[in-house]
């Protein structure tokens, strides 16, 4: 009537059975994500201050960070990028990579590649740059220096830039020296 199957057999006292056996599978294995290198240029290790932290001093830092608290003081972040969210309250000096803001500064930016000011943002304090983005609604009162370049990088943007540009009739250009005579 019934028979006995071979799974069915009687285990011996000495016969030690695993605890968990997983089940064979039928799919393929999935491969592990490898976690991004630092020499990246999209790093995923970003440092985090959330809204609610208060920082009196210096900040300083060997990674990028997100910046959404209060800070008073100095930030010091010069090969790495910087982003002040919407609730950032800085009253410091700022030196990055670069810098993103979203919230609130009052002092002075050195930023070696490039400060962007979101329509959120406001800033008030001197910006030293290679390259600035400000959109429009942003508030900004200070001075903006942008350092000069290397010679080879200037001959390279002024190499794309065009020969000719038309502006309207009811504009008066009073005519200047270029940035790339020699003075």
């Amino acid at each position: 009537m019934w028979k006995s199957r071979p799974e069915d057999k009687p285990i011996s006292p000495n016969a030690v059975q695993p605890a968990f056996t997983p089940p064979p599978t039928t799919h393929s294995t999935v491969a592990l994500k490898e976690s991004p290198k630092s020499s990246d240029p999209f790093r995923a290790d970003v440092a985090h201050i959330g809204k609610s932290v208060l920082i009196k001093g210096e900040l300083s830092g060997s990674e990028d960070l997100y910046l959404d608290g209060e800070v008073e003081g100095s930030i010091d972040l010069c090969e790495h990028s910087l982003v002040i969210g919407p609730n950032g309250r800085i009253r410091a000096s700022i030196a990055a990579r670069e810098l993103v803001l979203h919230g609130r500064v009052e002092g002075n930016v050195h930023a070696t590649e490039r400060v962007e000011l979101k329509k959120s943002s406001t800033l008030m304090g001197d910006v030293s740059t290679q390259r600035i983005v400000i959109e429009d609604g942003a508030f900004f009162k200070g001075a903006i220096d942008i350092p000069k370049e290397p010679k080879n990088e200037v001959r390279k943007a002024a190499a794309s830039a065009p020969a000719h540009v038309s502006t309207p009739a009811a504009v008066s250009l009073a005519p200047q020296g270029s940035f790339l005579e020699q003075k």
